[in-house]
């Protein structure tokens, strides 16, 4: 009697739906990840059903008329449902090894299992670094590489959602100027500018919306990402010390907590590595560090195709090598605010700050 072996092309796609699943689940960013409207991160994939390179987000805004009472009347007194849209394009990405010595791998099935964690790694990194940059972005360019007439029309745009430092009117309405308003003492990130950063994402124009967690009843949280040295300034913060105390446990049921994060007045506060190579110096020698305050629909990912893997045999079958790719794109949502569906961008679910960030002496 013979046994039932599965079939080498059904291990393949067993492999590849589990590397997708851990690849999902492991990444900094997991928790926030979901496929609704009420994801910090909102994944889609309905690109991956039809042909096309990009796909199309929306927002409808919310209703602002008072309600028509009594017997006034409805018809005529109707309310424009404002839509906005946000083109989010995909490419694809991939990454590959050789591993010699193949008398220690067994079959191509193997020697997926034997990169798994390699790769796997790569590209936790390659999506975390898409999302970091996607969070600092300027209206889709990279902010190491924008120049000041790009920060400028951003921070023009997004005038109701940017900090510098603990008070708004250290803005200026020009990026370098206002940077340059951060002192190393005011400036620091503590509990008054993170309850100042969430005071600006409610009364935000359109307004970034908080999360609401399953199962959480009406609470509803931002998560708050902040480069390492800020994040160093704010656990020495005496208010923040106070509170982590008094801390109630039942925030650390919410899937958006991890280990380490602070919790402060609605706001889930994460030490976020990936924003330490933002930040930067302004014109009276102060390191300014971004914190970055998250609501929901902050950013996009769009798969085309999820992570999937090929092996291939080199130099006469000597070496074997694996090679990890996905079809995919992330970006932070903006959409218009002026006249036309795009024109002025703003950016959906975020509201920016930067704050003094000395180095460790």
């Amino acid at each position: 009697m013979a046994d039932t072996a599965l079939a080498t092309g059904l291990r393949v796609q067993q492999w590849d739906s589990k590397f997708f699943l851990e690849y999902l689940t492991e990444n900094r960013y997991a928790g926030e990840m979901g496929t609704n409207e009420n994801s910090i991160i909102q994944l889609r994939e309905d690109v991956s059903k039809k042909p096309g390179d990009s796909i199309t987000f929306a927002l409808v805004n919310k209703l602002t008329n008072q309600a028509v009472t009594g017997s006034n009347v409805l018809e005529g007194n109707e309310e424009d449902m404002t839509t906005r849209s946000f083109r989010l394009y995909v490419d694809k990405r991939r990454n590959a090894i050789r591993i010699p010595e193949m008398e220690q791998v067994k079959s191509p099935i193997d020697l997926r299992n034997a990169a798994r964690s390699i790769l796997k790694e790569w590209a936790l990194k390659d999506t975390e670094g898409l999302i970091s940059n996607g969070l600092m972005g300027i209206n889709g360019v990279n902010f190491l590489v924008a120049n000041a007439t790009q920060k400028n029309t951003w921070l023009g745009y997004n005038s109701d959602r940017v900090l510098f430092g603990a008070v708004k009117s250290n803005n200026t309405g020009t990026f370098s100027t206002s940077l340059a308003n951060i002192d190393t003492t005011a400036d620091k990130l503590g509990a008054a500018g993170l309850s100042q950063m969430k005071r600006i994402a409610i009364a935000a124009n359109p307004r970034v919306r908080p999360v609401r967690v399953e199962g959480g009843g009406a609470k509803r949280w931002y998560t708050v990402h902040v480069n390492s040295a800020s994040f160093r300034d704010l656990k020495g913060d005496a208010t923040i010390t106070q509170a982590q105390r008094e801390v109630r446990l039942e925030a650390q049921n919410s899937k958006l907590f991890e280990g380490g994060d602070i919790v402060w007045d609605g706001m889930i506060v994460k030490e976020t590595p990936d924003l330490d190579q933002f930040i930067t110096v302004n014109t009276n020698s102060v390191a300014c560090g971004p914190v970055i305050l998250c609501g929901a629909q902050a950013i996009g990912a769009a798969y085309a195709k999820r992570w999937t893997s090929q092996t291939k045999t080199f130099d006469y079958g000597d070496k074997f090598g694996v090679a990890t790719e996905a079809i995919y794109g992330v970006k932070k949502l903006e959409f218009g605010t002026g006249q036309g569906d795009t024109d002025s961008p703003k950016d959906n679910g975020v509201v920016t700050g930067w704050f003094a960030a000395a180095p460790d002496a």
